[in-house]
């Protein structure tokens, strides 16, 4: 009886991975020649006119002319662009080209879809680029406390209720004290969850999806029971004041540029700093090595002396901050009052978006802002009044969360010990 070495099974695996690549190439291929019909029947054939893109507002210092675009032609072009894209990948090296086709493919439907509903009307691109970003900010840094977690190796389904807690919070102390307070007290609240998390699943080993899901319906249950019970009799306690923007000079007067990157309050800069912080901790201080590798293989790194148990409190502390952070957003950085369940969610689209950007705190921005242009378009083509019912409109950021969290652009490996408790012996 022959037995397989270690050497044989090589050649076995990579034709399966590579037969793996194939059958994700040719679904990629499907999927951009369906693309490639739906576009030439519906947008081309159904578009007539032309769709007219505002690039500047009224009071821009710097105006620039309006784009122009005959929306029958530029659908047949894009139709065409993804036909061929689709018959790419069925050739030889498709393969090579799944991620990068894939992804302009669906930025070259979203765009026909964009100039065919905007047939014969017209509507701000800049301001549709810029509501893009802000909304981005809450899933931004939902994705980067959900990073910061599962980096350490513990799964952050409480995301969502650190936001809510940050959200009331901030409204609650705004509205006495103003709007830094606020805002600290936001962030100290987030860290306590984060904090109590990490309790529950280091110290005591607790489901980390349970103790998520628990953190989440107790914030819920409270906030929405004073905001029903208690703030319903006295509005002074919800009446916070909302950061202005802050321009900054020169970059601010760009054409574009300016109101969609230069002309935010504080936590859009925060948010983009906060990234940066977290990626330079994370990827070149040795900190942030030992945090991953408490992440990778947490009893390897206890034999080297890290102590995984404060790391792991650490990082989960940190990242309920930047929760109670985002969760500021919405009352001071947005509409300057706490109502019930106000964010609707995007603390689990932050998960996403930190799937989606492999575990690390850039690609879950550049994530997040894909949820936040799916959001800000399912707003602007409300007010063009399209034929797409409003209740399917709604539905665009989650129908992109499912689509890019399925896994059409590759797989995402996380951390190994991802959600595994650690017992030290």
């Amino acid at each position: 009886m022959s037995t397989a070495t270690p050497a044989d099974t090589v050649p076995s695996r990579t034709r399966k991975l590579d037969s793996v690549k194939v059958r994700q190439a040719h679904i990629s291929g499907w999927i951009l020649l369906a693309l490639a019909v739906l576009v030439a029947l519906v947008f081309a054939a159904g578009s007539e006119g032309t769709a007219t893109f505002r690039l500047s507002r009224p009071n821009d210092p710097w105006a620039l002319p309006n784009l122009l675009v005959p929306a029958s032609p530029f659908n047949y072009v894009v139709a065409a662009i993804l036909a061929f894209l689709g018959v790419r990948q069925f050739l030889r090296g498709g393969i090579r080209w799944t991620s990068l086709s894939l992804g302009v493919g669906l930025m070259l439907a979203v765009a026909g879809f964009l100039v065919w509903a905007t047939a014969g009307k017209g509507f701000s691109l800049t301001g549709m680029l810029q509501a893009t970003v802000v909304g981005a900010v809450p899933i931004a840094l939902g994705g980067l406390a959900g990073v910061l977690s599962e980096r350490v190796a513990v799964v952050n389904i409480a995301i969502e209720g650190m936001l809510l807690a940050g959200a009331f919070t901030a409204a609650l102390v705004g509205s006495l004290l103003g709007g830094v307070a606020g805002l600290l007290a936001a962030i100290a609240v987030g860290g306590l969850f984060g904090f109590i998390l990490a309790a529950l699943v280091v110290t005591y080993r607790v489901d980390q999806i349970i103790a998520g899901v628990v953190i989440n319906l107790f914030v819920l249950g409270v906030t929405s029971y004073v905001s029903s019970q208690v703030y319903s009799e006295h509005r002074f306690l919800n009446n916070a004041p909302v950061f202005s923007p802050i321009k900054i000079p020169f970059l601010a007067d760009l054409p574009v540029l300016g109101p969609m990157l230069f002309q935010h309050n504080l936590f859009v800069y925060g948010a983009v700093i906060m990234v940066a912080l977290s990626t330079y901790y994370l990827f070149h201080t040795r900190m942030g090595l030992r945090a991953r590798a408490v992440g990778e293989h947490p009893r390897a790194a206890d034999t080297l002396g890290i102590n995984v148990y404060r790391t792991r409190f650490v990082n989960v502390t940190v990242a309920g901050m930047v929760a109670g952070f985002g969760g500021a957003w919405f009352t001071l950085g947005s509409v300057g009052r706490f109502d019930e369940n106000m964010t609707n969610g995007l603390g689990y689209i932050g998960l996403a978006a930190m799937i989606f950007g492999r575990w690390h705190p850039v690609g879950a921005l550049m994530a997040a802002l894909v949820f936040g242009f799916a959001n800000a378009l399912q707003q602007k083509l409300a007010l063009l009044n399209t034929p797409i019912p409003s209740e399917f409109l709604a539905m665009a950021p989650y129908i992109a969360t499912i689509v890019l969290v399925a896994g059409l652009i590759g797989r995402a490996t996380p951390p190994a010990a991802d959600g595994k408790a650690y017992v030290k012996e």
